[in-house]
């Protein structure tokens, strides 16, 4: 027995402060999940990293090139007869959508969960989606759990629930519930024997003669879910005071306990499908029923179908987090709740940053080069869409995980006149943005590529992926060959160039740019933070030789600001030397050699 394995069984059956994505984590380790696949991204990254903690003989864990890969894998795996986990954000399963729906119609062998982390409040993504309405769409389980115990319980469940119903499960998380830390009781694995695979063509293989039938299975399915739900005991009926009734489910469960610690309240444990029959006796045992829900009406709208009087979205809103000021603020507005006397005690402001590159980031060259060359730019997902915000301003589009290119070929081909331009990070290129080169490539387009190769998956926190040569664990892998595997696509004009050589970067981009083809320029430097942060000799400004022409300032640098003394009326510059990292950006931008070297500067 290893270390690791040592430190898991003597953890067991006690209490562990675990967050949501810990929790998740744990639950599927102890259900015995065989294979589990992610591509990171926020809130859901840390589901894999902590599955990759537990011990390799008792399940594999890895980084899939994009969420439909790490689905396949995991079906895959249910195939073979064992249960497995895909994990992935709300617009993750957007790309594996096409996997997703189809097998909720062949359903599992071995258990099969989908752990989709929705984003409430937008705090890293492009949009609010609500992965209950995928789940009513393919007709399959949701689960939601409330806190960081039902997290782990009910992610057990769902592998039992996946093979009890012959079902693929989701497990709906949000970004509160990922990343919020409470106790949890953890217990051990459960080691489930192999199923071995099913020869069974007519469920396994999605030919429309057999789908036809498999439509009827599912319709049925859903009918046994709806009788389990009934009474299974992740719904819980709190009975209260009878004036007001509450349905809920999620992390709404715990805003609504804390404004109304008296009402009512039937919290659900799955949003679909919905438990009719109890849902109408919970209606009928209080005078009046008010759903409380994050984003979507999904319970709500169900519930008027059934011919229930319920009040919902016209109190609290279909945008944005919930939390317990606007659940208060929504029960008010209902009349539940009488309002709060209005206080006149001062409440601090909060200091608002705007986002920006981190000092030194490798991306930031680029940007200036693309602005200089007022080329019209596609951009994509990733940390480096910052590029878009003052003073780079050098995005103009930018949809969805690699869009940008195909994005480019439609303006280049409706006639935008000029220089088109789509920047992608090495992640999102392996991700989605290969078939766009392709289309490139294939349909004669005239524009350029910037591929953003900072070595990582930078903007989730610096995970691995193919293009690094290291796996999930820490494992040597090969590496993509980005040039070579560029030109195996049919690109003839590749460069790369070194992002902190700004006159390079700038000649690099202009000639490809000039190029009547298709262009690749990969712009190569590794990101200053992951997966160590670089850090050399910071610069510092020799403040007489200063001119305050300002140039630098137009790199968007944390570590630059604008210091007390002027010249000609214009702030001269300052350089906080405790996040400079020496990249020498500012210096190659200086016209006046006034930026150098701490150690210069003091000799």
């Amino acid at each position: 027995m290893s270390v690791l394995e040592v430190s898991v069984e003597a953890s067991a059956n006690v209490l562990r402060p675990l967050t949501g994505n810990e929790a998740i984590a744990r639950g599927s380790w102890e259900a015995g999940v065989k294979v589990a696949a992610a591509y990171p991204g926020t809130p859901s990254t840390e589901i894999l990293e902590n599955l990759a903690t537990y011990p390799a003989e008792d399940l594999h864990a890895q980084w899939s090139t994009n969420e439909k890969v790490a689905l396949d894998v995991a079906i895959g795996a249910s195939f073979a007869g064992r249960r497995a986990l895909a994990a992935m954000k709300h617009v993750g399963l957007n790309v594996a959508a096409d996997a997703f729906l189809s097998q909720a119609y062949i359903g599992v062998n071995g258990g099969l969960v989908l752990v989709v982390c929705d984003d409430p409040g937008i705090h890293s993504s492009q949009n609010e989606q609500d992965t209950r309405i995928y789940g009513a769409l393919a007709i399959v389980p949701i689960l939601e759990p409330s806190d960081a115990q039902e997290a782990l319980d009910f992610t057990k469940l769902a592998f039992d629930l996946s093979e009890r119903f012959d079902t693929p499960v989701i497990v709906r998380g949000t970004t509160r519930l990922s990343h919020t830390r409470s106790p949890v009781r953890v217990g051990t694995r459960t080691d489930i024997p192999g199923r071995g695979f099913l020869e069974q063509p007519a469920k396994n293989v999605m030919i429309p003669a057999h789908a036809r039938r498999r439509h009827g299975v599912v319709l049925e399915r859903e009918t046994r879910l709806k009788e389990y739900l009934e009474d299974a005991p992740i719904n819980r009926w709190e009975k209260g005071d009878a004036a007001v009734g509450v349905v809920t489910a999620g992390t709404c469960y715990p805003y609504v306990r804390e404004v109304l610690p008296n009402a009512s309240v039937l919290k659900l444990g799955a949003s679909w499908p919905l438990p009719d029959s109890l849902l109408r006796r919970f209606c009928d045992s209080v005078e009046r029923v008010i759903v409380v829900e994050e984003l979507e009406p999904v319970i709500e709208r169900e519930m008027r179908a059934l011919g229930l009087r319920v009040g919902g979205k016209e109190f609290f809103p279909r945008a944005g987090e919930l939390s317990p000021e606007l659940v208060r603020a929504g029960f008010e507005k209902a009349g539940v709740l009488q309002p709060r006397p209005k206080s006149n005690v001062w409440a601090p402001e909060p200091l608002m940053r705007p986002p920006v590159l981190c000092a030194g980031c490798p991306h930031t060259s680029s940007f200036l080069a693309i602005r200089a060359s007022g080329a019209r730019v596609a951009g994509d997902i990733g940390c480096y869409t910052l590029g878009c915000l003052d003073p780079l301003r050098g995005i103009d589009t930018t949809v969805a995980m690699g869009c940008s290119i195909g994005n480019a070929i439609g303006m280049v081909k409706a006639g935008e006149t000029r220089p088109v331009v789509a920047t992608i990070g090495d992640s999102t290129f392996l991700h989605a943005g290969i078939p766009g080169l392709i289309d490139a490539v294939y349909n004669q387009a005239n524009l350029t590529v910037l591929l953003l190769d900072n070595h990582i998956t930078a903007m989730t926190g610096g995970q691995d992926h193919p293009g690094t040569g290291r796996t999930l664990r820490g494992e040597e892998a090969p590496r993509v060959d980005y040039e070579a595997l560029i030109r195996a696509v049919g690109v003839k004009w590749v460069e790369t160039v070194d992002s902190y050589d700004l006159a390079a970067m700038h000649q690099q981009l202009r000639e490809a740019i000039n190029y009547r083809g298709v262009a690749v320029l990969i712009a190569n430097r590794p990101c200053v933070l992951d997966p160590v942060k670089i850090k050399g000799p910071p610069l510092q400004v020799v403040t007489a030789q200063c001119v305050a022409c300002q140039a630098c300032m137009n790199l968007g640098c944390p570590a630059m600001s604008w210091g007390k003394e002027t010249f000609e009326g214009r702030h001269k510059i300052e350089i906080d030397q405790s996040l400079c990292i020496g990249c020498s950006l500012c210096a190659q931008i200086c016209s006046v050699d006034c930026i150098q070297p701490t150690a210069e500067v003091r000799k």
